[in-house]
């Protein structure tokens, strides 16, 4: 059974350019298989998404603009990331 505690934050890496910052995801920069993409945007402030579980599912959460808390719980455990 996967837990709260499987959870790792990932640092992805930067480049820095007077043009503007550009970051890249790719191949063996997420420990698992992407298989699809999903794009949450015009969210109004304070609003929940999600509120649901995954039995089996690995995710990789990237805020582009603005920012949110992600609210782990394995049905044991809860933990808050901001």
């Amino acid at each position: 059974m996967t837990t709260i505690h499987d959870t790792v934050l990932l640092d992805i890496s930067k480049i820095h350019d007077t043009r503007g910052n550009l970051s890249v995801v790719q191949g063996n920069d997420i420990p698992f298989e992407m298989k699809r993409v999903y794009y949450l945007y015009d969210v109004p402030s304070g609003a929940r998404r999600g509120g649901h579980c995954h039995i089996d599912q690995q995710e990789l959460l990237v805020a582009l603009s603005g920012s949110f808390d992600v609210i782990l719980n394995d049905g044991e455990e809860q933990k808050r990331l901001p």
